[in-house]
């Protein structure tokens, strides 16, 4: 446990120097919010967003999102560069476990999503007025989930990937492409049946629909809870087999 809390103060220390991660956790999931917000206001429509309000729709999918941009930009980006400078045989010969630095990447990656989460709904309440959840334990128990499966996913492509900036590339693309079509851009409605296909088997679309249906009042989608938890499964079960490779 010390070494724990060593190292997820030094990985801490780390995210704050990295502006990109920084970035695209805590600033522009807010700066796109309020593009979205001033677009398309908060009136609720039947006809798009499920018919709930824009904006209220929009937060906790934007949530989904820092846990993204910590998940599949930050997490794999930083494995990567310790896996290609040697770190992780370092730390076998000061028997140090890889386990440790997996549990304080996981400290970083909570404490991030805490407070870009926090930040978010803060100025979308200061903002808008957006509604809080209908279910606060809902919202936990799907962001819980949801930070475990793209902690498993960003510890899998980190394994994988051959470079930090291979890394960060993939995960910069897989940003962009999961807002687009997994419901944190274009509203679902609006979207071809191809692309919301597409959409529906992304990961990110799993988190998304976990965290809304608590947070509108449509109670909790234990079928997505299943999907998030069937991505920890496997993801973590490929993450460590990639590892015990690639050390």
């Amino acid at each position: 446990m010390h070494a724990v809390r060593a190292l997820s103060w030094i990985e801490l220390k780390l995210f704050l120097r990295d502006p990109l991660t920084v970035v695209f956790a805590l600033a522009l999931p807010p700066l796109v919010l309020y593009v979205l917000a001033e677009v398309f206001g908060n009136a609720p429509d039947p006809a798009v967003f499920g018919g709930a309000g824009p904006t209220d729709y929009y937060v906790p999918a934007y949530i989904g999102l820092v846990v993204v941009s910590l998940g599949i930009i930050g997490l794999p980006v930083h494995l990567a560069a310790y896996r290609e400078r040697g770190v992780l045989r370092r730390f076998q010969a000061v028997r140090l476990p890889v386990r440790a630095l997996l549990a304080s990447q996981f400290a970083v990656l909570v404490a991030g999503v805490a407070a870009g989460s926090a930040l978010l709904m803060a100025l979308a309440k200061v903002s808008y007025h957006v509604s809080w959840p209908y279910s606060w334990p809902g919202v936990g128990l799907s962001a819980a989930l949801g930070v475990v499966a793209f902690a498993a996913i960003g510890v899998l492509l980190g394994a994988v990937m051959p470079t930090p900036r291979a890394a960060q590339g993939l995960g910069i693309l897989l940003w962009f492409g999961m807002m687009m079509l997994c419901g944190a851009g274009p509203p679902p409605e609006v979207l071809s049946t191809a692309m919301n296909r597409i959409g529906q088997i992304l990961p990110l679309r799993h988190l998304i629909v976990a965290l809304q249906d608590p947070w509108l009042g449509k109670g909790v989608n234990w079928a997505e809870l299943a999907a998030l938890t069937s991505m920890i499964v496997v993801a973590g079960g490929l993450a460590a087999l990639a590892l015990r490779r690639r050390r």
